[in-house]
């Protein structure tokens, strides 16, 4: 989470129904998330500065992993995009062995209502990663994940901001688990257009395209 006292609580309190684990990694928020966070029931672990969304999810899979109990690794957004519904279906692919990583997809059901801008953003950008990685994914940009342990214990991300996600499933193609794709929703709120992420998030995605 970075800067998400608004609603950071009210998302920490949807999951504990059903997931008593709850881990928000602060990314150096300024605005009083973490005593949001840790009020609501989750375990906050801090980063002292801003580092990016690839450095919050190498930390939080490390920290999860300190569980020598843990049995799926679920990574959710702060803002209140994800549904829980949705968490708990790819929850139990991973715990009936069916897959080592459940990734979640936008694309593979009509539910989430996405811009044209945005949807062919994110089309090219699953159409690049095809083409470098071999994964015939649809969504290679969902932040909505489950990973297995022992796959999350091979994971080393590098990038810390938009670009992880491209390192993420450029991993995956090399690491080769058993993996599945999961219909998802997403839901925009006027909280996160408020913040401008849709757009942000798309000129982020086609920069790390370019780069890369």
């Amino acid at each position: 989470m970075y800067n998400e006292a608004t609603v950071v609580g009210k998302v920490i309190e949807g999951l504990l129904t059903d997931f008593p684990n709850v881990v928000c990694i602060d990314d150096g928020s300024s605005d009083g998330s973490q005593e949001v966070a840790r009020k609501a029931g989750a375990v906050v672990v801090q980063h002292p500065v801003n580092l990016g969304q690839g450095a919050a999810l190498q930390t939080g899979l490390e920290y999860a992993l300190s569980d020598p109990e843990v049995d799926a690794i679920v990574t959710f957004d702060a803002d209140g995009q994800h549904r829980v519904e949705d968490a708990k279906e790819m929850v139990a692919r991973i715990l009936s062995g069916e897959a080592e990583v459940v990734l979640g997809s936008r694309f593979l059901d009509d539910r989430t209502v996405v811009s044209k801008t945005k949807r062919l953003v994110l089309k090219v950008a699953a159409v690049q990663s095809r083409w470098a990685t071999g994964m015939a994914l649809t969504d290679a940009h969902n932040g909505l994940r489950v990973f297995s342990p022992d796959l999350a214990k091979k994971i080393r991300l590098t990038q810390n901001r938009m670009a992880h996600a491209s390192e993420l499933v450029n991993q995956l193609s090399v690491i080769k688990p058993v993996w599945v794709e999961h219909p998802v929703e997403i839901i925009y709120t006027d909280y996160s257009r408020s913040k401008g992420q849709s757009l942000l998030n798309s000129v982020n995605i086609l920069a790390d395209l370019f780069l890369r």
